[in-house]
């Protein structure tokens, strides 16, 4: 605010008086701080979230149902987000898809991005700004959308879906030179839903891309070696039995069947604020940064005697991370061309009342609203983790040990197909 000083003595010789110039401060923070815990979403959905953690998903859609009625416009996509994945959770399948799709047509077209909404929000701060999603979040959709699809036993818009994942991250890894990594779930489910569909090239290939974004899978390589012996990839198949000597991949008989259990474990991690400091600005300039929410240990599966700890496929804290980290540089730029801005109209305070403190009030009041946008989709897992059985045609119970929260599951499996198990685990 050093310009402070050169500009008032340019100011019409006419001055506010003392009252006029408190109540124009007053307007101004009135107009530009209002975003307390009214307006914060992560605040007002406190309630729903915590029915959803406890697996009380009636109560919970209640809750969002309610917020959805006094909620403004600019976290509508977050409503529609967290109740497509309430759905998602509680296994209504056909439900969640049709608020996902809803979800997904809504951020399409907030990413056209608002002129006059960008313009406002260098006067005031991030949270007034409509919630578009982080990149990852958006992808994200596609993937809940694909094992709704696949619970639904409709694969072909299983697969559809998977490819819309990868043809997205494809795109701003090539076209938008954004440094991320891809989905190993998705290619996983994908060579899951072709091995479904008898497509056994077009599985190897998502199994190995899976296996190379995510080498860690143990076990879960088991349906990659059979293939690759399978289609007759010799070098694939020498390679991959060096690396895993201890994996049995026998060819399946003609009545066996095989069950895919997708674990959705943990708490998606949290945003919290964090300063950036710029020497005589001060800590002006306020980023997200991403908190985990506890550990997300391995749960354990367990069905006709067979017990295996699931593996984690894709951890959405790391994922989450990059993505953030990507964005934080254009993030800081709009901080700092709002600092720019609210300089100026601190200085016009300054300059029309007269008064250099109240200038400088002026643009300690706008700058006191810089507040980080701390929005995200809470109710996503941490983890996805998978284990996969070899089992005979029929029903079957699964029990899914979680710690502090066993469920167990029925399913039918039949021969010749791969069935696919969703569980949502805290």
């Amino acid at each position: 605010m050093s310009n402070l000083p050169d500009i008032a003595p340019q100011a019409p010789r006419a001055s506010a008086s003392p009252a006029a110039r408190w109540g124009l401060l007053f307007v101004l923070a009135s107009s530009l701080l209002g975003t307390g815990c009214a307006s914060d979403y992560v605040a007002r959905t406190a309630s729903a979230r915590s029915a959803y953690q406890a697996s009380d998903y009636p109560r919970a859609l209640r809750a969002l149902d309610d917020e959805q009625k006094e909620a403004p416009e600019r976290d509508q996509l977050l409503l529609l987000l967290d109740k497509g994945m309430v759905l998602h959770a509680s296994g209504q399948w056909e439900e969640s898809t049709k608020v996902l799709a809803q979800a997904d047509e809504m951020s399409a077209l907030l990413d056209v991005t608002s002129v006059s909404e960008e313009a406002g929000i260098l006067l005031s701060n991030e949270r007034r700004r409509a919630y578009r999603g982080e990149d990852f979040e958006k992808l994200m959709i596609s993937v809940l959308q694909a094992l709704n699809y696949a619970e639904l036993g409709r694969d072909e818009d299983a697969l559809v879906e998977v490819r819309r994942v990868n043809e997205r991250l494809e795109k701003m890894i090539t076209e938008e030179k954004k440094p991320y990594e891809q989905l190993a779930i998705a290619r996983y489910l994908g060579g899951v839903l072709y091995e479904d569909q008898h497509e056994w090239d077009s599985a190897f290939i998502d199994y190995m891309k899976a296996y190379e974004l995510e080498p860690r899978l143990g076990g879960l390589v088991e349906p990659l070696l059979r293939l690759a012996k399978k289609t007759g990839r010799d070098d694939a198949y020498a390679m991959l039995s060096q690396k895993f000597p201890d994996v049995a991949h026998d060819a399946l008989g003609p009545g066996d069947g095989q069950l895919v259990v997708v674990v959705e474990a943990g708490l998606s991690p949290q945003k919290e604020r964090a300063s950036r400091d710029y020497g005589d600005s001060g800590d002006l300039i306020e980023v997200p940064v991403y908190r985990d929410r506890g550990g997300t240990p391995p749960v354990r599966v367990s069905v006709e005697g067979q017990a295996q700890a699931a593996v984690t496929v894709t951890s959405l804290s790391r994922v989450a991370q990059v993505h953030l980290n990507d964005r934080i540089g254009r993030m800081l730029a709009k901080q700092l061309a709002g600092a720019v801005a609210k300089a100026g109209v601190a200085a016009g305070v300054g300059a029309l009342t007269k008064s250099k403190e109240l200038g400088l009030l002026a643009f300690l009041v706008l700058n006191a609203g810089n507040q980080a946008d701390l929005r995200s989709w809470l109710s996503l897992p941490a983890e996805f983790q998978v284990a996969r059985f070899r089992l005979p045609p029929g029903k079957h119970t699964v029990q899914v040990d979680a710690p502090g929260r066993p469920t167990t599951h029925l399913v039918e499996v039949r021969p010749g197909r791969v069935e696919v198990l969703v569980v949502r685990s805290y």
